[in-house]
């Protein structure tokens, strides 16, 4: 504070003398702008017995007379000559009368108020007042003049909508990781008996929207203590220097009001590597000396008044390393996206405030969104209580729950799009061809329906499937299934119109890509062996984008994975097309029910096949 009231005072003095400076110098530039021009005084005479003076006003010091332009039709002008002292001036007055000079006068008296209220005073006031408003603002933190304080948000211990454990969901292992830090900000006597501290900061590491600052509000909420709440990209401005009084300013406030919580999102705006910046390149000098200053602060600090700091980034592999290190960011808790149980954990909160109708099943509805984070599970509920509100029911059911993950994950119906009868008829055999090679391979998951209704992301169709159980990894039979499914409407076009078109150019990408992965990732080539091709994850943090991938292989190996992808590619593609001719019946049925109905679900995709059968 006291920082501030000397900061205060120095700028206090410098504004008054400049306000001073600039007053002065925009009087002094309006009195020479409207000053008559000035004369010599025998010139005036010279003018007046030439007649062209028109009027002329005697003043104290000067005579100012308005005289006639030189040539016809030339402006008049106003001139001004200064009165000599001793000279005898009896003879001017009658010489201007004679001319018809219009002579006038006045006897000049200086006002006080003019003098000093005017002139003074009200400048003082007025200066005063742009002085006061410009600490008030200062003090405020708002404007141009508070670029090095630190606009936290803060949430008070006694803010009426506060946020605690329950009302967090599906992030029970993060949760148990955070109680320990609850725990010590109410009771640090008990764990400074035994000599143990907590940590100094806490990364929250998780895809986007997995529930990270909502977390982080919820462990200050357990614990009563008040929330700073600021995100990386607020520390660093245009003018060096700023993000580090910026920080040093929000750890000083911390300290002040101990015990509470720091929270910095996207702790990745400051705390990038800086490995990527050696030679001169990518140098961010005001990134930097922010980054340098948050971590002398955290070193600086002491943990045991009582001030932890919590940040956020999904992307943890470009942090810098001194900020991982112990005595900094001691502890890293993955905040990952929500099984199936989390998910509907999720809903459950989400769904407290809207009413339910008696079919909604909140298992199904997690079933429905896998990979699902906590920010998009929020968006389903509102999206079907949208839905509901659009159909005019009072409850949401559990079609709006369908139409909200349909919208979400494919986009939105365009019943306006208007296709040829063959256009269309291709897109509902290509659709039937993903969904039964989905029904005859052994790995593939369980197909929730099919559609021909074309969506705003640009499909004409889709064939959904759900996997039938949380899967964290996958086998290379699982793989090539997965393939062949994606083949399969490519394929069910060659067999029954024995040509190929655009529509399959997703599902390729996606097989190449995965059939790439196998081979260069994975190591289920038998060819290559159990090695890995490319780049790993840290050298690709080590150029930090600027110079391209190196390769780690020869040109040979290159020919050899293109052809191990190629071959796994062109295998799953003969298999899809096998099985979908030996079931030429059942794809026909298919087809022809979805030309009609437009969208079939699974129960009816098992009675078509269970009939043909």
């Amino acid at each position: 504070m006291e920082k501030l009231r000397k900061r205060q005072f120095t700028f206090s003095t410098w504004y008054i003398l400049l306000a001073f400076m600039i007053f002065w110098g925009v009087n002094a530039y309006l009195a020479h702008e409207n000053a008559p021009r000035r004369i010599p005084y025998s010139e005036l005479i010279s003018l007046v017995e030439a007649g062209r003076v028109k009027e002329a006003n005697v003043r104290s010091d000067e005579i100012v007379a308005l005289v006639k332009g030189d040539k016809p039709g030339e402006p008049d002008q106003t001139l001004a000559a200064t009165r000599l002292p001793n000279i005898d001036e009896s003879t001017l007055p009658e010489k201007m009368r004679a001319k018809g000079v219009v002579v006038s006068g006045k006897i000049e008296k200086t006002s006080w108020i003019n003098t000093v209220l005017v002139g003074w005073l009200l400048p003082f006031f007025l200066l005063f007042g742009l002085w006061t408003f410009a600490m008030r603002r200062m003090g405020k933190g708002v404007g141009p003049l508070s670029v090095g304080k630190a606009n936290a948000k803060i949430y008070d211990r006694n803010e009426k909508e506060r946020i605690t454990f329950a009302d967090v969901a599906g992030v029970d292992e993060a949760e148990a990781e955070l109680v320990e830090i609850v725990g010590y900000l109410k009771e640090p006597a008990k764990y400074q008996a035994i000599g143990a501290r907590a940590p100094r900061g806490v990364l929250l590491v998780g895809p986007p929207g997995t529930g990270k600052t909502l977390l982080a509000r919820a462990v200050a909420g357990e614990a009563g203590v008040p929330f700073f709440s600021m995100s990386g990209s607020e520390f660093v401005q245009m003018f060096v220097g700023v993000g580090a009084a910026r920080v040093r300013d929000l750890f000083e406030e911390a300290k002040r009001r101990a015990p509470c919580i720091v929270f910095i999102d996207e702790l990745d705006a400051i705390g990038r590597s800086r490995s990527g910046a050696a030679g001169g390149f990518g140098v961010h000098e005001e990134r930097e000396q922010t980054l340098n200053q948050l971590l002398v602060e955290m070193d600086g600090f002491d943990s045991s008044v009582g001030v932890v700091i919590l940040a956020a980034t999904n992307r943890p592999e470009v942090l810098d390393q001194a900020l991982l290190r112990a005595g900094r960011f001691d502890r890293q808790v993955l905040v990952d996206r929500p099984d199936v149980r989390g998910r509907e954990a999720i809903l459950a909160v989400h769904v407290r405030k809207v009413p339910l109708g008696p079919d909604v099943d909140l298992h199904v509805i997690a079933q429905r969104t896998p990979g699902m984070a906590g920010a998009d599970l929020a968006n389903v509920v509102n999206e079907a209580a949208l839905a509901a509100a659009r159909g005019g029911r009072t409850r949401i059911e559990l079609r709006d729950f369908e139409e909200a993950v349909d919208r979400i994950q494919l986009g939105l119906k365009k019943h306006g799009r208007i296709m040829t009868v063959d256009e269309r008829r291709r897109v509902a055999y290509h659709e039937s061809g993903h969904a039964l090679v989905a029904l005859s391979v052994d790995n593939a998951d369980p197909v929730h329906r099919v559609t021909i209704i074309p969506r705003s992301i640009g499909a004409l169709g889709a064939t959904l499937q759900l996997p039938a159980e949380e899967r964290y990894m996958m086998t290379r039979g699982e793989l090539h299934d997965r393939i062949c499914v994606m083949l399969g409407g490519r394929a069910a076009e060659e067999v029954v119109f024995d040509d190929i078109s655009t529509g399959a150019q997703n599902d390729l990408e996606r097989a190449t890509e995965t059939a790439r992965q196998m081979v260069s990732k994975f190591g289920m080539s038998i060819k290559l062996g159990p090695l890995t091709y490319g780049p790993s994850a840290a050298s690709r943090l080590e150029g930090a984008g600027l110079f391209p991938e190196a390769r780690n292989y020869s040109e040979e190996t290159a020919r050899a994975i293109d052809e191990e992808v190629r071959a796994i590619v062109e295998a799953e593609h003969t298999r899809a097309r096998r099985v979908l001719e030996s079931r030429r019946d059942v794809l026909e049925s298919i087809a022809q029910r979805l030309l009609i109905d437009e969208t079939i679900e699974r129960a009816t995709l098992e009675e078509l096949t269970r009939k043909v059968a």
